[in-house]
């Protein structure tokens, strides 16, 4: 099994701070899963992988409290 995007490849996208990629990861998978517009073009995946997918897009780069 391929897993994409990789740990690695999301990191650098926040600047190699893994809890702050947790966190950013499941505020997003939150949202997603309360009915915010998915922005990425997968389908068919679970909400963290939807969020992943985002952050590595470059299309999450930070996430506001509700």
């Amino acid at each position: 099994m391929l897993v994409k995007p990789t740990v690695a490849e999301l990191l650098k996208k926040v600047g190699d701070n893994r809890y702050s990629l947790v966190i950013m990861t499941a505020k997003r998978a939150r949202q997603i899963a309360s009915g915010a517009p998915v922005m990425t073009k997968e389908k068919d995946r679970s909400v963290v992988s939807l969020a992943a997918d985002e952050i590595a897009e470059g299309k999450i780069t930070k996430i506001e409290e509700e």
